[in-house]
């Protein structure tokens, strides 16, 4: 990790992209610590697939508390340390309040969040995936997640579109964004060598990198 100058970074980007895939990669070949998201121990996440309005408030509640005690659980641990690849940033929690939650419900997650979210630690880049929805699509059906099932092109675009709303306007730390539909992080090791080269390389605060080559 010294070499990229990065003790933390974070891989984001919707649902199915490839962030965890990615993320495992990056860290075997740093030798780095790995930082997951848990998403099925989640007792509200098949619910909210199955009626989204009637358990909104419940599923991102219960994603709320789950991020804030991995986050502090690490902040305690001083992983950074001997590096760490997250797949995930603790702003994406509110980032879905946005499109699961109602005005009402959103205003008072809103009221918990800021009362319970203090001093939690930034990482020090953050490389956000994109990657078009119909191959977003796909993915999600061949990993065979069964909570996924109900997942709706609809409910894609519109997470998709949070996504590069809140990155357009992102500035609390150096961004990476990456286009990956001619990227194959799972099958191809060259794909993750030439982004870590590219990582390496970044000069400003946001770039944005795609290989049409691939």
């Amino acid at each position: 990790m010294q070499r990229l100058h990065h003790k933390h970074i974070a891989i984001e980007g919707p649902i199915g992209v490839g962030k965890t895939t990615l993320a495992q990669a990056m860290a075997d070949r740093l030798g780095a610590a790995t930082f997951f998201e848990r998403i099925d121990d989640n007792p509200f996440i098949e619910l909210y697939y199955d009626d989204p309005e009637r358990h909104a408030l419940s599923v991102q509640l219960s994603f709320l508390f789950s991020r804030l005690k991995q986050w502090q659980e690490l902040h305690q641990q001083e992983l950074f340390h001997q590096g760490m690849i997250s797949d995930y940033i603790f702003a994406k929690d509110r980032l879905f309040a946005t499109v699961t939650l109602s005005d009402a419900e959103f205003a008072l997650y809103d009221k918990v969040t800021r009362a319970v979210a203090v001093d939690l630690p930034r990482p020090d880049l953050v490389v956000y995936l994109q990657s078009d929805p119909n191959v977003i699509m796909e993915r999600i059906k061949k990993r065979g997640r069964r909570f996924e099932k109900g997942l709706s092109h609809t409910y894609l675009r519109r997470v998709i579109t949070a996504y590069d709303h809140f990155f357009f306007h992102y500035n609390e730390t150096p961004l990476l964004i990456v286009q990956t539909d001619k990227l194959n992080f799972a099958d191809k090791p060259e794909d993750i060598d030439t982004l870590l080269q590219r990582i390496g390389a970044m000069r400003s605060g946001t770039e944005f990198w795609a290989d049409y080559t691939g």
